[in-house]
């Protein structure tokens, strides 16, 4: 999952725009790599636009307004942001029942309530997000990445197939050769010069729809601003911004894992917000950042800083607006061949040997799994992300549960000492009732949790229930050894919970 270096930067100035502007060859590649981003760009957003119900025009604009405003606002450099498919699927029925008025709406709600899941620290629980599920989230995201070029190849003219073929060996042989300027811009140049002076009829960016003729301009949220409004729009607005921002989480971590470099979470959640609105602003449908072409930004034309990402957004609008009709020429073929290339890059391969495998507990291997079914199962990256947290929480409070281990020790005629080993907590404290022998013990019984710790109420709750056995046996069981924090909680909590 890692890439060299950016050239000529150091560990502490990776991807830093001063030091990009300062040297003209940084520069190039950082300009190089927002131009092949845009125009991988421009498919998917068009694409994206079907998905959403709305005209091409309202998601090429998102793609602009969303990846400029995010190179100043975000935390993460080189992270693209665009009209993204998870988004557009959340807001597609708002579209199919209300119109676009609605969905501009909901877009400018979802960008306040980024920026107030920002505020409440939201992006601080990434560090709870467990190694399998990025893992699996990578893997998913790969297939989904590939298996979404599937459509491109069936049903389509011969010529498409060596076209992607030769595509594949540009983008895959030529970084042997030279890395001065990006394989897929080659490939794309060439392949698209090929199909216009050989007259070869295959399908094109053009066919997606048409490409705006005009600059994006300031629109009025034309709607009522009433409560049955409020109540429309915000089931929509708020799944958009958990998941914009759960995607836009997870690709920020996935770069910084690639590039070695640290980013600012809780940054780019508001900046997420904040484009958000700004997308509304000019009538774009939204968006967050966009995956697939993030890799191509940084793994295949190794960007690092927040040039490139700035200047995806204005090669967005430049192309569609200004040689749009040149862009709707590009054969779709070119593009499956780079989309092929990121796909390959991203998969996690080394957790799918064989030696890996074996060496992984089991219950990590499911984690990683069931990440990847639902997420490509359900085409929610979101959705496969929570599943895999969910079933990690569940099979670690399962280990930990058979942790805990309580040992019997008779002090005399009268006194039996049970001394408990390991943390307590509603896993745990539900079998601690059964690991007692209330009819044998003597008439006094210690409960030592020197080596333990209580979590939550559910232990108390426990101990209490211990205790009142005892007592209806005529036996009288004390609890010692509890360390502050835990004295603390029983004391608040004991003989409350009934």
């Amino acid at each position: 999952m890692h890439t060299t270096p950016h050239p000529a930067l150091s560990p502490t100035q990776r991807g830093a725009t001063l030091t990009v502007l300062k040297h003209p060859k940084l520069l190039l590649i950082e300009i190089l790599a927002g131009l092949v981003t845009a125009l991988a760009l421009i498919p998917e957003a068009l694409a994206f636009s079907v998905v959403a119900g709305v005209d091409p025009q309202v998601g090429l604009f998102a793609c602009f307004t969303m990846a400029t405003t995010i190179a100043i606002t975000g935390g993460r450099r080189a992270m693209i942001s665009g009209a993204a498919g998870s988004t557009a699927l959340v807001i597609a029925p708002l579209m199919a029942t209300h119109g676009l008025p609605h969905l501009i709406a909901a877009v400018l709600l979802a960008g306040v309530l980024q920026i107030l899941l920002a505020v409440f620290g939201v992006a601080k629980l990434m560090r709870f997000i467990p190694r399998q599920v990025m893992v699996g989230f990578v893997n998913a995201l790969a297939i989904l990445i590939f298996s979404s070029q599937l459509p491109q190849l069936i049903d389509v003219p011969f010529a498409v197939y060596p076209l992607v073929v030769v595509g594949l060996i540009i983008v895959f042989g030529l970084p042997k050769i030279t890395t001065t300027i990006p394989a897929p811009l080659i490939a794309i140049i060439l392949l698209t010069a090929v199909t216009i002076y050989a007259g070869i009829k295959v399908p094109t960016v053009g066919e997606y729809g048409d490409l705006p003729h005009s600059l994006p301009v300031l629109s009025v949220i034309d709607v009522p601003l009433t409560v049955e409004t409020l109540k429309t729009i915000f089931p929509f607005a708020l799944a958009m911004a958990f998941v914009g921002l759960v995607e836009s989480l997870m690709t920020a971590k996935l770069v910084d894992d690639i590039t070695d470099t640290h980013s600012n979470k809780t940054r780019e959640s508001w900046g997420q917000g904040v484009a958000n609105i700004v997308t509304a602003a000019f009538g774009g449908m939204g968006g967050c950042a966009m995956i697939g072409q993030t890799m191509i930004n940084v793994k295949t034309g190794n960007a690092r800083s927040r040039v490139s990402t700035f200047c995806a957004g204005i090669f967005v609008l430049v192309l569609s607006v200004v040689l749009g009709d040149i862009v709707a020429r590009i054969p779709m073929a070119a593009l499956v061949a780079v989309m092929i290339l990121v796909a390959i890059s991203t998969f996690n391969w080394h957790s799918v040997r064989w030696s890996t495998l074996k060496a992984m507990p089991r219950a990590e291997t499911a984690v990683m799994l069931m990440t990847v079914l639902v997420t490509v199962g359900t085409h929610n990256l979101a959705l496969g992300v929570g599943v895999g947290i969910l079933v990690a929480m569940v099979l670690f409070a399962r280990r930990v549960a058979h942790v805990v281990t309580v040992e019997r020790a008779v002090q005399g005629e009268d006194t039996v000492t049970y001394s408990v080993n390991g943390p307590l907590f509603f896993a745990s404290s539900n079998d601690l009732y059964y690991q007692f022998s209330y009819s044998d013990d003597p008439k006094n019984i210690v409960i030592d949790l020197s080596n333990s710790h209580v979590w939550d109420a559910s232990t108390v709750s426990a101990l209490d229930s211990i205790i009142f056995k005892y007592e209806t046996l005529g036996k009288t069981a004390t609890v010692f050894g509890l360390n502050e924090m835990s004295h603390g909680m029983n004391n608040r909590l004991s003989g409350k919970l009934g």
